[in-house]
């Protein structure tokens, strides 16, 4: 980081609660001297900037700490959770890791030195221009996953002119992912708090809100459907609650306009972002409207044929282990089609999802949409299945409350679409999923499975 300005800044907070966890407060000063501790150990330990650095653990003020110092010291950081020792092998293996720093649950740090077996060429480069680096892994459309590389210089320098705003704040996703690490950066330069939890159930977070006054909830559309089923909110003085903010994943609108009748003085917000290009800025229309303008200061956006296109100062370097998905011209097509209507745009679907079925289009949001608001549904996945004369068909998945006779199921599903869709939109067949549809992000997965 240019001359450290990160910890500038966060010395002016000097006074405040930076961190909750284990329901006792971090100040700023803590975490400050944290950081500075982690730079001496590194040194020590003949951690040289340009190294490769994996994290393993949760949100806790050891990580949090490891990961500003790293960026300070201008090495590569891979932060990475609790994740099985196999998906964790192939992680290190992709990042070229040279350094493992594993926290166990109380924050107790291990190290072990690696033989990384390669170099990638995009490391080589992010080195020869001195800057930290950041790796990310998400899952690829193939279920293999992909390594964004970053630079951790230009992400950090895009909240530098972040205005103080000291939010008292939920951290919901965590640091290995995109969101988790906005959560961090953006909370701590705004002189706000954050607040951890040992649990994500409805309960916990609603308890936690309460107990520690939370203005601000960042989680996801399948979280906040959990919320309203669970009627957990109704239990709890959620009172300091300003702003929820959505993203990861498709609203439903069912959700989103529940949501808002449950709760009328937050103000909702949907975000939008991708680890490719970063989180551009967002406005929602209104606090029930899945309308939204995306784009601001280092970033812009366009509309080719009805998907969206980002370009933003602070996108990836490239990818470890896939092609480039930027254009010549530093464009990225992000897949996700919308429609427009004047400054502002509305999600419909994945590209990649969408069901072609004799030329028509369904798009799986519109047929979900129907389906979660029937009773005894507590979550459906719509997709398309293979056909030899319409070439596909509709087929919803569902993750039931309790038991219910198939034929049943199938039978009300079918009648409460065809009250409301077109024909070609209703499903052709209703399967039941043996397991959850709420992945361990709290994004709903399309790939379960079935009773």
């Amino acid at each position: 980081m240019s001359d450290n300005w990160l910890l500038h800044r966060l010395a002016q907070f000097r006074d405040r609660s930076a961190l909750v966890w284990r329901e006792q407060q971090f100040g700023y000063d803590v975490l400050l001297r944290r950081v500075e501790e982690w730079r001496n150990a590194l040194s020590r330990r003949g951690i040289e900037p340009g190294q490769c650095v994996a994290l393993r653990g949760g949100f806790s003020p050891g990580a949090a700490t490891l990961l500003m110092a790293l960026a300070a010291n201008r090495n590569i950081a891979v932060p990475l959770t609790t994740k099985v020792a196999a998906e964790r092998d192939r992680a290190l293996k992709i990042a070229a890791v040279e350094w493992l720093v594993e926290f166990d649950l109380d924050d107790q740090w291990e190290l072990s030195r690696l033989e990384p077996e390669h170099d990638p060429p995009l490391l080589q480069e992010l080195r020869q221009k001195d800057e930290a680096g950041l790796i990310v892994f998400s899952s690829g459309s193939t279920g293999e996953i992909k390594a964004s590389l970053l630079s951790f210089t230009r992400l950090l320098n895009g909240y530098r002119d972040r205005r103080a705003t000291p939010l008292r704040t939920l951290a919901f996703l965590m640091l290995d992912h995109v969101g988790g690490i906005n959560t961090l950066f953006h909370i701590l330069v705004g002189g706000g708090t954050i607040v951890t939890l040992a649990e994500r159930t409805p309960e916990a977070i609603c308890s936690g809100i309460e107990r520690h006054r939370v203005q601000l909830l960042p989680t996801t559309p399948t979280f906040l459907r959990m919320l309203l089923i669970s009627d957990a909110y109704k239990k709890y003085d959620l009172s300091s609650l300003e702003l929820i903010t959505y993203g990861t994943e498709p609203m439903p609108e069912a959700t989103l306009k529940a949501l808002h009748a449950a709760l009328p003085g937050v103000r909702l917000k949907q975000t939008y972002g991708l680890t490719e290009v970063g989180i551009p800025p967002t406005k929602s229309q209104r606090n029930d409207s899945l309308w939204l303008a995306v784009g601001g200061k280092g970033f812009e956006t366009k509309i080719v044929d009805g998907v969206l296109w980002i370009r933003s100062s602070t996108s990836m370097i490239g990818y470890l282990n896939a092609p480039s998905p930027f254009d010549a011209d530093g464009w990225m097509n992000t897949g996700d089609l919308v429609e427009q209507q004047g400054d502002y745009i509305r999600f419909l679907g994945r590209k990649s999802e969408i069901i072609n079925i004799g030329g028509e289009k369904v798009f799986p949001a519109e047929v979900e949409n129907v389906i979660q608001q029937l009773d005894n549904i507590k979550e459906v996945a719509v997709r398309g299945r293979s056909n030899p004369i319409t070439g596909s068909v509709v087929v919803a998945t569902v993750e039931l409350h309790r038991p219910e006779d198939h034929a049943a199921l199938e039978k009300r599903i079918r009648a409460a679409c065809s009250g409301r869709l077109a024909p070609f939109k209703v499903p052709a067949m209703v399967e039941v999923s043996s397991e959850t549809l709420c992945g361990d992000r709290f994004k709903k997965k399309r790939k379960v499975a079935i009773q």
